[in-house]
């Protein structure tokens, strides 16, 4: 079936083309010439133009890709750069009950690079967990980098400990065990409004929007929040799910849609993933 007709008037109009008169008639001509092509072009006349809607060809896509247990294991086999205390610590993390809790390390190594190109020196975290995706942000800092991480469990941040004493990344964190909206307050209260470059944002979820307010308060412009969990396995998108973390996902990522103080991404990396960019101002 043919695909819906597209089409232009590209026709001149009285008194159009001044500008191009005094380039003389031959630049005039290639221009008609190249409009009535691209015309014809759209209305799926050439086969080879490149902006010829596809209209169903496998080898074209506008959405994201599906990916499958093979096409998951390909992009890690081709593209993942973990060090071998990454490693290590994921493989243990793995074995523990809430095992799910942990980012994937195509996030973690998406999140590094995302430090690196903001040239992160001081960085946030709220919910460590076995600390991944600290170790991952803390690679990233400079030697005298700052990152200030909290959470609430000392069982799971233990292990967390280890491992960035082994990466020789300890110096550059400093764990609090309290309650996050304590620790980003004082930090506040401080003084340190403006100072730090990048947060991460992965603990409870009806905190969302309290956590997010924080940090964007102590991010400087241009600084970036990043969100875990924003797709919650696909729950946002049931309106049949009224589960209260499902709920307060649903509406923290509608406020973000209109908020004007951010540049805004959400990319379908691990259970979802927001990167929201601080506007100047």
């Amino acid at each position: 079936m043919q695909g819906p007709r597209v089409d232009f008037d590209l026709r001149w109009q009285p008194g159009g083309g001044e500008g191009l008169a005094q380039h003389g008639p031959g630049l005039r001509v290639l221009v008609v010439v190249a409009f009535r092509f691209f015309r014809l072009t759209l209305r799926g006349r050439d086969p080879a133009c490149p902006f010829r809607p596809s209209h169903g060809d496998p080898r074209v896509s506008s959405r994201t890709i599906r990916m499958n247990d093979a096409v998951d294991a390909y992009l890690r086999r081709v593209s993942l750069r973990e060090t071998d205390v990454q490693r290590r610590l994921r493989e243990e993390t793995a074995s523990l009950e809430y095992a799910g809790m942990q980012i994937c390390p195509e996030q973690g190594q998406l999140m590094r690079m995302l430090a690196g190109l903001v040239g992160a020196q001081r960085a946030i975290e709220v919910g460590v967990f076995t600390g991944y995706s600290a170790l991952c942000v803390a690679l990233a800092l400079p030697e005298r980098g700052e990152l200030v991480a909290c959470d609430v469990n000392e069982e799971w941040t233990a292990i967390a400990r280890r491992y960035w004493a082994e990466a020789g990344v300890a110096s550059r964190i400093r764990l609090h065990l309290a309650p996050a909206l304590e620790t980003l307050d004082a930090l506040i209260h401080d003084g340190r409004g403006g100072e730090f470059d990048i947060a991460f944002i992965d603990a409870d979820k009806t905190s969302y929007h309290a956590y997010y307010e924080r940090c964007l308060e102590l991010l400087r412009p241009g600084g970036l929040v990043l969100v875990d969990n924003v797709l919650w396995s696909g729950k946002v998108a049931d309106d049949d799910d009224r589960s209260e973390d499902t709920v307060a996902l649903r509406d923290f990522n509608a406020r973000l849609r209109v908020d004007t103080r951010i540049e805004l991404c959400m990319l379908p990396v691990g259970d979802g993933l927001t990167i929201a960019r601080k506007l100047v101002g």
